[in-house]
């Protein structure tokens, strides 16, 4: 079993479960916006459908890797997709980290879901011990995620080719 999918967690405004093949076409939209290739770290030229496939795959093969993984975000109110986010292990500089990863739906942008489902991730790790520091990655264009990360009690820790790395420690954790 997958321990750090938040499958069934809830927060404010969020429901999370796993994503599943009928989400593709609500989030198919994603991949029209400008820099999504680059700040989501895929690869560059693919056509909308390519992307959002590239995706897809790589969702499911962190479910069945045990790889952690990204889930759906539904809004509690209005039962509507809004986005995916979750605990994902990621290696850096050939060590494997843990990592609260987010992405909204555009129509979704600037409402605070990114935060607030990047805090429940980050809260999520710390109160399973599974680490006792955890990351998030970002291009380094990409600034409103590297806004999210510092919202979330995160620091810059380092720069690794084009992206920042944001770290938060469990005793950073326990004083906010």
């Amino acid at each position: 079993m997958n321990k750090y999918l938040l499958t069934n967690q809830e927060s404010e405004r969020l429901q999370y479960r796993l994503v599943t093949k009928d989400d593709y076409d609500t989030w198919l939209p994603l991949f029209k916006e400008k820099n999504v290739d680059k700040f989501l770290g895929m690869p560059s030229g693919l056509s909308q459908t390519e992307q959002c496939d590239y995706w897809f795959k790589k969702v499911w093969h962190r479910y069945e890797n045990n790889l952690g993984g990204m889930n759906a975000l539904i809004d509690k109110q209005t039962g509507e997709f809004i986005g995916q986010s979750g605990l994902l292990i990621q290696t850096v500089e050939d060590e494997e980290r843990l990592e609260v990863g987010y992405s909204i739906l555009p129509k979704f942008w600037g409402k605070g879901y990114a935060q607030e489902a990047a805090k429940k991730c980050r809260d999520f790790c710390f109160e399973h011990n599974f680490t006792d520091n955890v990351i998030s990655m970002m291009h380094v264009d990409n600034i409103a995620s590297e806004i999210v990360a510092i919202k979330n009690g995160m620091s810059l820790e380092k720069q690794v080719d084009v992206y920042k790395v944001f770290s938060i420690t469990r005793e950073e954790w326990t004083k906010k």
